[in-house]
């Protein structure tokens, strides 16, 4: 690992310029960034196998989730082949470092996903009778309808609905890894959000947008922490211990 704090900078960047998806970027720069920390705590004892071993321990002994451990490791190891592209580091180490394997993972969490009844009744939670309600009824009817993600339920405008052989789709969402796909919408989440534009006086630009505590509409957009949010708002009314990605599972 280089002293020079600007070369090292260079290296890492070189790392996270090589991933396309802006989550993998925050998770290897946070990894890495993790790494260096605990590596300069034990007095920089030299980019090894061992030292990188000796840390997937530390991971582990501090009770990190196999998936977490694996990714970490991943960002490491990417760190150090870089290191010796640039010549920083002899490619036997890189080579050394990259036999650290991973840490079996016993099976995948499923997560949570709810009943039709369950759907149902999240969906019908809101109070329609408030612009707010129109919104947030919307928001639900489209993540349990159609799968999207909370970043993508933020960025849905009302030109990406579209009718395609008598049916409603979502066309062209860029997803994670930027795979670009289309998903139909069932006719009740349509209707859901023609009762919310209609309401909201919303023609144009992003369907979904904050309303304020006066219950008017008080911006252009939402933030995908703001879904989120709805989401638990209602769930927890009901007790489900569901978030966002939970309706999508539903789905």
């Amino acid at each position: 690992v280089p002293a020079n704090p600007e070369r090292l900078k260079a290296i890492i960047q070189l790392v996270l310029d090589g991933l396309t998806s802006s989550h993998s970027k925050r998770a290897y720069g946070k990894a890495i960034s993790d790494f260096l920390f605990w590596y300069q705590g034990r007095g920089k004892p030299g980019l090894t196998k061992a030292t990188v071993q000796r840390y997937k321990t530390v991971l582990q002994e501090n009770g990190l989730a196999p998936s977490s451990i694996n990714q970490r490791m991943s960002a490491i190891r990417k760190l150090a082949q870089e290191a010796a592209d640039n010549g920083l580091v002899d490619q036997s180490i890189a080579n050394g470092v990259a036999r650290v394997k991973g840490v079996k993972q016993q099976g995948v969490k499923a997560g949570n996903w709810l009943s039709k009844e369950q759907a149902q009744a999240l969906i019908n939670a809101p109070d329609i009778t408030t612009l707010k309600g129109l919104r947030d009824r919307a928001i639900l009817a489209v993540m349990v309808g159609s799968g999207l993600r909370r970043s993508e339920v933020a960025n849905l405008s009302l030109k990406d609905i579209q009718q395609r052989e008598g049916r409603w789709v979502i066309v062209d969402i860029i997803g994670k890894g930027n795979r670009v796909r289309t998903v139909p919408i069932s006719g009740w989440s349509k209707v859901a959000i023609d009762e919310w534009t209609k309401a909201a006086g919303i023609d144009n630009g992003l369907i979904f947008r904050r309303v304020n505590k006066g219950d008017r509409v008080s911006g252009e957009s939402m933030t995908a922490q703001a879904i989120r949010d709805v989401v638990k708002e209602y769930s927890s009314r009901f007790g489900y211990e569901v978030g966002a990605h939970d309706l999508r599972r539903t789905y």
